[in-house]
Order: structure tokens, then sequence, then C-alpha cells
């Protein structure tokens, strides 16, 4: 087993504190967790979250789904 076949565990779960435009790593690791899906998401491919929320997203349409919930 190399470094690329290591499977996902919880000490590879990273902890971000989320901003606007940015983000800051209080935990390194290789991932987060989408609050919507529960989908892993690659620290190097995350590119949607909410900085009120705390919360980080897999995609545009699980951000949308997340505000348009938030807006009721």
């Amino acid at each position: 087993m190399n470094a690329h076949d290591r499977d996902f565990s919880g000490q590879d779960l990273a902890v971000l504190h989320y901003g606007d435009g940015e983000f800051a790593v209080l935990k390194p690791g290789r991932y987060v967790i989408c609050a919507v899906s529960g989908a892993k998401i690659p620290i190097e491919q995350l590119r949607y979250w909410s900085a009120p929320l705390q919360e980080a997203y897999a995609g545009p349409a699980e951000a949308l789904k997340r505000w348009q919930e938030t807006q009721r």
C-alpha cells in the first residue's frame, strides 16, 4: 500500500475555518465532509462553502440547496 492507496479514515478529516473567499486549516487532513450530501471533498477540490454556516459543499447544487433551505 502506498500513499495513494490509503483509504479515507478519520485521521484524514481536515478541520477548516471558512472565511469569505478563503479558508484556514485548523487541523490538517485530506478531505472535509459536504454538509448536504455527506460526500468526502478532497481539500484541493474544495470550491464551495458558507462562511456564516461554517459548512463545506461538494458543488454548486449542494450550495444552492443549502442556501434555499436557509431562506425559508
